[in-house]
């Protein structure tokens, strides 16, 4: 999903947004910093396979998913984290690794963490290591409806 592709769907649905370019990072508390965004309100999308079938798990950069605490929140017997190679062609125009957090406009259910979900405002990428996003937390949960839990630390 190319940058152009979220505007619209984030125009469409009147949310008030900023976008930033910046020079390239990868990681997302390199990010983060690199934004001025508190790594709290980071939003590192992680995909993960919930027997067998991909989902989103959307946590502060600061975090790592706890698969035990999502296979609990999920109902699924076995969490896995997925492979790029598995999940890059899931998300057309999107560098691998830089997918924004709303797995509704790709079919996949998302998980929130519920350290992130007490935030005002998120960010994260834009499907590019060089654009990201900044918009109000509950535009996000609005359009994207997800289910908020504990599932990082």
């Amino acid at each position: 999903m190319p940058i152009q592709k979220l505007k619209e769907f984030l125009d469409s649905n009147q949310v008030k947004y900023v976008t930033v370019g910046h020079s390239p990072a990868y990681t997302a508390q390199e990010l983060a910093a690199l934004a001025h965004v508190p790594g709290k309100e980071w939003a590192k999308t992680v995909v993960v396979k919930l027997d067998g079938r991909m989902a989103l798990a959307v946590i502060p950069a600061s975090h790592k998913v706890v698969f035990d605490l999502l296979r609990n929140v999920s109902g699924a017997r076995e969490v896995e984290l997925a492979n790029e190679r598995e999940f890059s062609a899931m998300f057309p125009g999107c560098e691998v690794g830089a997918m924004p957090p709303f797995g509704n406009l790709f079919g996949m259910d998302v998980y929130v963490s519920e350290a992130l979900a007490e935030d005002e405002e998120i960010a994260f990428n834009a499907g590019t290591f060089t654009e990201l996003v900044q918009l109000p937390y509950r535009d996000f949960a609005r359009l994207v409806e997800p289910k908020v839990a504990k599932i990082s630390a």
